[in-house]
């Protein structure tokens, strides 16, 4: 098992570089927001000529649709969605510059294709941990796409958020390496 290793956003191509499947990484500093209905406004409006809610160069998108926040909190449970829903919609944000998406679940061969291509990592985060996880948002504010409540574009201060790397800007897949690795032990 690697160290942990900590980052602070916005990534840079180095930052990525240097991690590989199955690093654990402490994330700091600020990531934003977004689930399916957000990633299509976002390339909906790519399409029209009109600019992002936010820069994606550098930076990385959670796909979490947050419960609201008790009192005194900056947000509710802040667990991850699964993935696969933004693979009509990643690749396009991947190669605008987006360094890191986190997530539950599989994604497509194309956004492993593009991470490898323009230096991004997908990252994977612990779901039915929300709460836990929303211990470590310190700040929330929602700068896009109020109307769709939950999933509406955040932007999110954190502090050493846990994560871990599933694909990586070499090839690797956590995935892949799970079910070797479960097929050497039978």
């Amino acid at each position: 098992m690697s160290d942990v290793i900590k980052l602070t956003t916005p990534l840079s191509d180095e930052d990525v570089e240097k991690l590989k499947a199955g690093d654990r990484v402490l994330i700091s500093g600020v990531i934003y927001t977004g689930r399916d209905a957000a990633h299509k406004r976002m390339i909906e409006a790519l399409e029209r000529g009109e600019p992002l809610p936010f820069d994606v160069k550098g930076q990385v998108i959670y796909y979490v649709g947050p419960s609201p926040a008790k009192p005194g909190r900056p947000i509710g449970a802040a667990g991850p969605t699964t993935s696969y829903r933004m693979n009509p919609y990643a690749p396009k944000l991947i190669a605008l510059g987006l360094k890191g998406m986190i997530g539950k679940g599989k994604m497509s061969e194309e956004v492993r294709e593009h991470c490898m291509k323009y230096k991004a990592v997908y990252f994977g985060a612990i779901g039915g941990c929300g709460a836990l996880l929303s211990q470590r948002i310190k700040k929330a504010e929602i700068i896009a796409y109020e109307d769709l409540g939950p999933e509406a574009v955040r932007r999110l201060e954190v502090e050493d958020f846990p994560v871990i790397v599933v694909y990586d800007t070499h090839g690797g897949n956590l995935e892949e390496m799970g079910v070797k690795q479960y097929r050497e032990v039978e």
